[in-house]
């Protein structure tokens, strides 16, 4: 359940900030910047610190290559889907949902990846050891 929840988060902080309909944070900053430009500044500060906190917890567990690893991983399966008929690729707006949900798998097995590896192997990471 914690990954699906830190993969839900991750998924609404990607589709907030942007996704192909008209609610996002992109779009309407675009709109309302000069009329509401704290408001807009606020809300890009609050995406930024879901993102850094995200990143750097990617980062810190997957790594670079863990990154690039788990993105080949589902672009292989999305590659087999494609191959299979179950999935078309003409349709911008679901490419636009693919890549959220691709990105978003990335961060929540990057937030994930720590709980995980202490759960197969018994040991914990430096940061995880409570004093």
């Amino acid at each position: 359940m914690g990954f699906l929840l830190r993969w839900l988060f991750a998924f609404l902080l990607l589709s907030a900030t942007f996704n192909p309909t008209q609610w996002n944070y992109v779009k309407w900053a675009e709109a309302n910047f000069s009329a509401q430009m704290p408001l807009a500044v606020l809300l890009g500060l609050l995406l930024l610190v879901g993102y850094i906190i995200y990143l750097r917890a990617t980062l810190r567990s997957i790594g670079h290559f863990g990154m690039l690893l788990v993105l080949a991983v589902v672009g292989a399966l999305l590659w087999v889907l494609y191959d299979w008929g179950w999935l078309m690729l003409e349709n911008t707006t679901q490419n636009t949902w693919i890549g959220i949900l691709a990105l978003s798998a990335v961060l929540g097995i990057g937030l994930s990846w720590s709980h995980v590896r202490r759960k197969l192997s018994g040991q914990a990471d430096m940061d995880d050891v409570d004093e």
